[in-house]
């Protein structure tokens, strides 16, 4: 195999990234965000329907079971890609310049990172069997560990094609992945490969994911190992690294705890429910992330660029999510019904009940691009402690009463998790509490009003089938919304359009 001349990687890089990303032209930087969010946003919203298409069929098809043993090695896999060096990544991204030797070191700290993780996690799989008292959750793991092999080949394009704002081309790539995995999926599960399928599609996505990406950004290198001069890389991706395994505790701290107290059954019922509740957060979210850590990065001046950036990156995100949130909140069980079948209705309560933490959380995970890309990661980092504290000790409360116990510990923790990062993280934004809220105040009381309408014409419905009643709602929910903006918020709606058109 050849490989081209890194200079002209380099040369690349450098080209389109200005020496100081302050130099960026306004219109430049908005066309750029502008794009990168249709691209990145929008064949993500793609990627994600032929995601969820696949993914609903599937669990049709596999029981709780098979997502209860599955969840128990994403505890594992999740606390191990904490370390996989996509901070480091973000460090690059980050960098005013990036030279041909800076991107060499980060690849080579990318090989020796996973491969170490990759072999950590093949020779721990007996212990985490033996905490979950389930076996087969040891041989799940060991296969899981060829993912680690794929990363370094994901995150260093990644971080290449972040720097040039190209997300078309990431965009590109995460479609054809999403599209793989959904078809080692559908065909798992129709043949029979149980909890397997849900272990097979992955990997399936992250090498489709390794190769594309690495022929998008044309990133073929060798790596270097001579790692002279890359501290402080190696620091900013520590503090990031570090921030994440907060996170970690905080996000897997409930299937953690919950994997040793409940069964395989009913921990799929839970993490099953998680899933529909989150899927707004975890698929769209990280998406603007991506290209928000990117903007905020060229335009932090210290003149309110950022306060104004993130500030409209909560309305838009909110503005998209509160209905979604709310509306599943109160449709939740003939959503249950319709999407997963019968023997997933013990999920649609728990699903409505986890809706309502989750604009806490959307809004939380909002501020880490904007405090990280103005060089404060440190930031991150103390807010995942704190979270870890207050969502891991919450739900060490909440098990002691089931499903539901653990349920009603996140909208008791969230709040006032989401109060301590806010006060700690706007000031470095230049934003205030007042500012915050006036963001979020219009999508908040449309939702609120969509949702109590709602819940009356629920209430007022003859008896029909659970097809029919959520067809009912969700119309009658998404014309109170409209209507609601359009009468009383008018102004939003006018703004985020023009936001749309690039004016």
């Amino acid at each position: 195999m050849g490989y081209p001349p890194l200079v002209t990687e380099s040369a690349r890089i450098n080209s389109n990234q200005p020496a100081n990303p302050a130099e960026t032209g306004g219109k430049s930087l908005r066309s750029q965000v502008r794009s990168a969010v249709i691209w990145r946003s929008g064949t993500q919203i793609v990627g994600q329907m032929i995601a969820w298409g696949s993914t609903f069929l599937v669990i049709r098809i596999l029981s709780p079971s098979d997502y209860g043993l599955f969840a128990m090695t994403q505890v594992v896999l999740v606390l191990l890609n904490m370390l996989n060096g996509y901070g480091l990544a973000s460090a690059l991204i980050q960098k005013a310049e990036a030279d041909e030797r800076s991107v060499r070191q980060l690849f080579g700290m990318l090989m020796i990172l996973n491969f170490g993780l990759g072999a950590m996690q093949f020779l721990a799989a007996p212990l985490a069997a033996a905490y979950f008292r389930h076996p087969e959750v040891a041989d799940l793991l060991r296969v899981q560990s060829l993912i680690y092999i794929t990363t370094p080949f994901v995150a260093l394009p990644y971080a290449l094609l972040s720097r040039r704002m190209d997300f078309k081309r990431q965009a590109a790539v995460n479609l054809a992945s999403s599209l793989a995995g959904a078809v080692v999926a559908l065909a798992g599960a129709l043949g029979g490969l149980g909890v397997w399928t849900l272990v097979a599609a992955p990997l399936a996505m992250y090498l489709v994911k390794a190769v594309g990406m690495m022929h998008a950004a044309r990133a073929w290198m060798w790596p270097s190992f001579d790692f002279r001069g890359a501290g402080a890389m190696a620091r900013y991706g520590g503090l990031m690294a570090t921030g994440q395994l907060f996170w970690f505790i905080q996000s897997q701290a409930d299937v953690f705890i919950a994997g040793r107290w409940f069964d395989a059954h009913m921990l799929g019922i839970y993490t099953t429910a998680l899933f529909l509740a989150q899927i707004f957060v975890s698929k769209f979210v990280p998406a603007l992330n991506e290209v928000a850590f990117s903007a905020y990065a060229q335009i932090r001046r210290g003149d309110g660029a950022v306060a104004d950036a993130f500030l409209k990156s909560v309305r838009l995100v909110l503005l998209l999510g509160m209905p979604f949130y709310l509306g599943l909140a109160v449709v939740a069980d003939p959503l249950v019904h319709v999407m997963l079948g019968p023997k997933w209705l013990e999920t649609g309560p728990v699903v409505a009940l986890l809706a309502l933490a989750m604009p806490f959380m959307t809004v939380q995970a909002l501020l880490a691009p904007a405090s990280d890309a103005c060089g404060h990661p440190e930031i991150s980092a103390r807010n995942s402690a704190t979270g870890a504290v207050i969502l891991a000790t919450a739900f060490l409360i909440g098990v002691q009463w089931g499903v539901h116990g653990l349920t009603i510990a996140w909208i008791a923790a969230y709040p006032l998790y989401l109060t301590i990062c806010v006060r700690r993280t706007l000031p470095v934004l230049d934003a205030s509490v007042a500012d915050l809220f006036r963001a979020a105040s219009v999508p908040v009381l449309a939702a609120l009003a969509m949702a109590v309408v709602v819940l009356l014409v629920d209430r007022a419905l003859p008896p029909i089938g659970p097809a029919g009643r959520l067809a009912a709602l969700v119309a009658t929910g998404g014309a109170i919304y409209a209507a609601w903006l359009i009468l009383f918020a008018r102004d939003t709606v006018v703004e985020t359009v023009a936001l749309i058109r690039n004016r």
